[in-house]
């Protein structure tokens, strides 16, 4: 069996289904295949942060340099901070969306130092960052340790729930007459006189363009047409711990190690950082009980209330990632017709601008932020 559409949006998860709304909604002919569940990957297994702050771990590990070239995204990441603020009463549901601030905390004066450098880089790109003394700190977030000695705010950054942002886009894309496939992989894609063509084991699409959000599998679908895309998936694990009493208010990192530490609105802490899981040779997941022990210890030395808390699930998830944490966002030059929509290591804060830059695109209006020195699909 054939079917035929406009645009075939290649994977599921949030900026998949994102697109798909902000395409419909203008009354675009919209088709989603995800090769599994929606939300299946990481859209749903992420810690659900709203990041701003350049990551430490990086800044520290990559360098100076490497942060001054990644920091021109940063404002398309506040641009998203601002849609997510409004997609709860856009979509019609809440997203426990909550923006609170994020807080960077030091235990000694070189990571202090550290702290400071990469806060200059971000107030140069329009991140309100700003220095906490430890009488500040304390004032702020009376729940973190006595032994950090300062910190970091941003004001802008939070969290939101990312088990409920895919499909709330997903079932608003559908009210607009999107169509979704599930369970439907692309074994083929090709080039054709009229556009593009993919094979599914359930039959053929036929699509005048093509949108490429398939997430780590972005470069499998990219080489189908013979562009190499530098993508590559990462194992990493995240952890919940039971409810709670109302603790940690903001979005916490520590430069002391790889944390991201916020407290649901159930009650529930969920704890990160991009410690890595275990990938086994069938290709499957598994825990690292090493990382999870790192992960908590880091949690617990930076909120000492946390201690008697009990973890009640740890996964895994393979997480899309570039070496320079740019993103490949628009046409292919090469390729007419077939764009590319993947926003690396911090998708979901960036999900919604993603989505709505490529829709604009394909819908031939000026995009709501110049893409052009952006994307690393422009060199």
């Amino acid at each position: 069996m054939i079917k035929t559409c406009d645009v075939l949006i290649i994977g599921g998860g949030l900026v998949g289904c994102a697109s798909a709304y902000y395409l419909a909604r203008a009354g675009v002919d919209v088709l989603l295949v995800e090769a599994n569940d929606l939300n299946a990957r990481a859209s749903g297994a992420n810690a659900g942060s709203i990041h701003l702050q350049i990551p430490h771990h990086e800044f520290v590990t990559l360098g100076e340099s490497w942060a001054n070239n990644f920091a021109p995204v940063l404002p398309m990441m506040l641009q998203s901070t601002r849609l997510w603020k409004q997609l709860g009463a856009e979509l019609g549901r809440d997203l426990e969306f909550s923006q609170t601030g994020g807080i960077i905390v030091a235990r000694t004066v070189e990571q202090l130092d550290l702290v400071r450098r990469k806060t200059e880089i971000e107030n140069k790109h329009g991140i309100g960052t700003q220095m906490l003394t430890a009488a500040e700190l304390k004032s702020m977030a009376p729940y973190i340790s006595c032994d950090m000695i300062g910190g970091a705010y941003c004001p802008d950054e939070g969290k939101a729930n990312p088990l409920l942002a895919t499909s709330t886009f997903a079932d608003a894309a559908k009210r607009h007459g999107a169509r979704i496939m599930i369970h439907a992989t692309v074994m083929a894609l090709k080039t054709t006189a009229g556009g593009f063509e993919a094979k599914l084991h359930s039959g053929q699409i036929r699509a005048h363009r093509v949108i490429n959000a398939a997430g780590a599998d972005s470069g499998r679908i990219a080489s189908m047409l013979g562009l190499s895309l530098q993508i590559d998936g990462f194992p990493l694990q995240v952890s919940v711990s039971e409810p709670i009493e109302p603790l940690v208010r903001h979005l916490i990192y520590s430069a002391a190690g790889k944390l991201t530490l916020k407290q649901m609105k159930n009650g529930t802490c969920l704890i990160g950082g991009g410690w890595s899981s275990r990938q086994l040779p069938d290709g499957g997941l598994a825990i690292d009980p090493d990382s999870l022990t790192s992960n908590l210890e880091t949690a617990i030395a930076a909120v000492p209330g946390l201690q008697s808390a009990r973890i009640v699930r740890t996964w895994p998830a393979i997480v899309n990632g570039t070496t320079d944490w740019r993103p490949l966002i628009g046409e292919v030059p090469r390729l007419p017709g077939f764009y590319v929509n993947m926003f690396p290591w911090m998708g979901f804060t960036a999900g919604p601008i993603s989505a709505l830059l490529t829709a604009e695109l394909i819908l031939g209006r000026k995009p709501s932020i110049d893409i052009e020195r952006i994307s690393a699909l422009n060199g």
